[in-house]
């Protein structure tokens, strides 16, 4: 299992304090000094069953910089949202878990956080 955590995120620090008390085995990414690549995103999304619009933070300054909010969601634009996040990483949703059976989850609720606990 593996986490992507910003540090200085709350549900972050709950994710993985919920993960210690599981006594769940997972490895950190902290995805703002380690990247992720294009390629990665492309294989998150797929294991979330999202499109990227769907974990983007829309709101951060950079977003908004970009013009995100009007980018159209639709599938021939995916590259461009993908590209956006690869280049600032600040965009991307958090924590992002990537269980051990395959799937992946946007832990932003102890509903779904659990979902992924041993």
């Amino acid at each position: 299992m593996e986490i992507w955590i910003n540090p200085r995120c709350g549900k972050c620090r709950t994710a993985l304090n919920e993960l210690n008390a599981a006594g769940a085995k997972y490895t950190v990414r902290r995805y703002l000094e380690d990247p992720p690549t294009a390629a990665e995103l492309e294989q998150v999304l797929e294991r979330l069953g999202l499109e990227p619009w769907d974990i983007t933070r829309t709101d951060e300054p950079v977003a908004k910089e970009l013009g995100m909010k009007g980018w159209p969601r639709e599938a021939d634009e995916r590259a461009r949202w993908i590209a956006a996040m690869a280049e600032h990483p600040v965009l991307i949703q958090r924590p992002i878990i990537t269980a051990d059976d395959g799937h992946a989850v946007v832990a932003r609720t102890p509903e779904v956080l659990k979902s992924v606990l041993p």
